[in-house]
């Protein structure tokens, strides 16, 4: 009877120091959950967006973590389809119990998991989500970027007052919030400024063929075109556009940052867009996470990538902010942000969206590559 006295005893102890190891191992993590597109139509954005995160928790970890406490990354593909953004969310807080997530990328996907993660007091911050309602979810929803009345406003303003342009041309996808919410915000600003809509053209979400609109676009006779869609997209309507022989100006959004040599061609050129920031800016802070990038992934960092890079320090500095891991004490803290990251200056309004400036970006030829110049920059 003794001797099986001490050997529950002794297994009950072996129990409990194995749990207490494994309860220490979890407190020297801090699990974050990633969802984006690494595959798919927009994949550019998620992988760079992932390059960008990758990035930032290895210096982090390397310069001693949070509180001592080390980022682990978990990804999930979310192809660009909310459906599979949901599956990826309940993969991430259910099987891997994360309490933290950045993503996804596109308004669409993000919108689909902010009301679980609001339900569940996840917190979430979306790196490049742009529509209005994101955060309408509740008060733990954040996100990095401007949003699409902002970006709309930009847009209009610089056609009008650095393009010189006083009658636009739009042609814009009635089935994208992105592209209506750019769409209007352009309109409401380029028309208050003086300015004239002598075209406003619409089409389905992937349509191929838009010569029909660009005819009655070229008839117009604008003095700028405002294409406010994701790179893909611009750039087979751009290579139409210029077949036309419409030669004016082409403007858009953010969603134009994935211009390769592989995706597109001159006809992008003379093109230009509102974005997060600029790779050629003279600032500390951008040329250090340019460098950084360039050494690790052997090429330049688009806008994704860095706000995906500022996610994970906005995070990071809520919680050594907060001084523990608590849910709500973290939200907080990320509510009170007051700082300069690679995307500019921030701090957050009521509904935790970012005021900061934006950046319009002329599409160039650099050694042969697309590339992008600084143009201007547009303060809120």
């Amino acid at each position: 009877m003794k001797k099986s006295l001490s050997v529950i005893a002794a297994a009950s102890l072996a129990a409990l120091l194995a749990c207490v190891s494994c309860s220490k191992a979890e407190s020297g993590t801090i699990k974050v959950g990633s969802i984006g597109p690494l595959s798919g139509a927009v994949a550019v954005y998620g992988v760079e967006c992932k390059n960008g995160i990758d990035l930032a928790v290895q210096e982090i970890n390397a310069a001693g973590g949070v509180n001592g406490q080390q980022f682990v990354v978990i990804a999930e593909d979310d192809e660009g389809n909310p459906e599979k953004s949901v599956s990826a969310y309940k993969k991430l807080t259910t099987k891997d119990g994360v309490k933290y997530i950045i993503g996804s990328l596109t308004s669409g996907c993000t919108q689909a998991i902010t009301q679980l993660s609001q339900a569940q007091k996840i917190i979430q911050i979306a790196p490049a989500a742009t529509a209005p309602a994101i955060t309408d979810a509740g008060n733990f929803i954040f996100r990095a970027c401007f949003i699409d009345p902002f970006q709309g406003t930009v847009g209009g303003k610089f056609s009008y007052e650095t393009v010189g342009a006083r009658n636009a041309a739009i042609l814009y996808d009635i089935g994208n919030d992105y592209s209506v919410g750019l769409t209007e915000n352009f309109e409401a600003t380029f028309t208050a400024l003086g300015g004239k809509i002598a075209a406003k053209e619409s089409y389905a979400t992937g349509d191929k063929d838009f010569n029909a609109q660009l005819t009655k676009i070229k008839n117009a006779n604008p003095d700028v075109v405002y294409l406010p869609d994701y790179y893909g997209t611009v750039a087979l309507i751009a290579k139409q556009l210029r077949a036309q022989g419409i030669t004016v100006p082409i403007v858009g959004g953010d969603g134009w940052d994935g211009f390769t040599n592989d995706n597109a061609g001159d006809e992008v050129l003379n093109g230009f867009y509102s974005n997060h920031y600029a790779i050629d800016s003279t600032e500390p802070a951008v040329q250090k996470f340019v460098g950084s990038f360039q050494a690790k992934f052997g090429k330049a960092p688009n806008a994704f990538a860095a706000l995906g890079y500022d996610s994970v320090y906005l995070l990071k500095d809520a919680i050594e902010r907060a001084g523990k891991l608590d849910v709500a004490a973290v939200r907080e803290a990320l509510e009170a942000t007051d700082g300069d990251y690679v995307t500019g200056h921030l701090v957050f309004d009521e509904k935790r969206n970012p005021i900061k400036s934006a950046v319009m970006l002329e599409v160039v030829r650099k050694d042969g590559q697309l590339s992008t110049a600084y143009k201007t920059t547009v303060n809120p």
